[in-house]
């Protein structure tokens, strides 16, 4: 089996792969002060869980946001499975032109997004990444990376919202009944839920105005996409496992 290795600022999502099909899944927290070996018996219980012998792990691909825990997670593979993770970076075949003024400066997820957004449409896509930033990624009908857009995330924007606002309490992060919001939490899951989508929406349809191509699918994936995917009028599927998906595909491709 293939594990994937998806390390966000939040959370870190791992999937195990039988050739193409996504048999696990686990999501984590993406614990700074965790050593390797803490990682390593956090995953091996995981494992356990659902039944899985680490032994059957024969490859592992990895993408990181955060440098240090891209660090410790290749010492998970290396100590824990006995071989070296394939890292997502500069050098990897992707298959994609990136034609970004600095290449070096994408993100690693937003790549492996890209890639997996255009193996799934074949043609001009958006990816729309609700992270601990929300990210907008552009792809043309030739597969080329072209650039995007990074906005505050949900969560970033409600801590922001509940910290300076000495009168505004803690709420649940989910859609409201209304979008004219009768009371304080209402108000405020309108603000932080329907806005979200409403600046989706704002910034894909200038997107699509300044790039011209048409059709351009628009492809959801994160944490929070399922619940702003349906406020959206501009998203038209969510995919959970996007990002492990094209950790599957780049891992094909540089398998050799």
């Amino acid at each position: 089996m293939l594990l994937a290795i998806d390390v966000g600022n939040t959370n870190t999502v791992l999937g195990l792969y039988d050739r193409d099909r996504l048999v696990h899944h686990f999501r984590i927290e993406s614990a700074r002060s965790k050593t390797a070996d803490e990682y390593l018996v956090l995953i091996e219980s995981l494992f356990a869980m659902r039944g899985v012998d680490r032994s059957v792990v024969h490859a592992a691909a990895l993408a990181s946001t955060v440098p240090a825990l891209g660090d410790v997670f290749a010492h998970v593979v290396r100590d824990g499975f006995g071989f070296e993770a394939l890292v997502v970076g500069p050098g990897l075949k992707s298959g994609m032109p990136i034609l970004y003024e600095q290449p070096r400066e994408v993100g690693a997820d937003r790549i492996v997004n890209a890639v997996a957004a255009f193996e799934r449409v074949g043609g001009a896509v958006i990816v729309v990444d609700f992270g601990t930033a929300t990210t907008f990624d552009v792809v043309s009908p030739k597969g080329e990376y072209l650039g995007g857009v990074i906005c505050p995330g949900v969560q970033i924007s409600a801590d922001a919202l509940f910290v300076r606002a000495a009168k505004l309490p803690r709420v649940e992060i989910t859609r409201p009944p209304k979008t004219l919001g009768r009371n304080t939490i209402h108000a405020m899951q309108a603000g932080i839920v329907l806005g979200q989508a409403a600046l989706v929406d704002g910034l894909v349809d200038r997107l699509r105005e300044e790039t011209k191509f048409d059709p351009c699918r628009v492809i959801a994936t994160g944490g929070l996409a399922s619940l702003i995917a349906p406020a959206s009028r501009t998203i038209d599927d969510v995919d959970d496992w996007l990002t492990l998906n094209g950790l599957r595909i780049l891992y094909e491709r540089n398998s050799n």
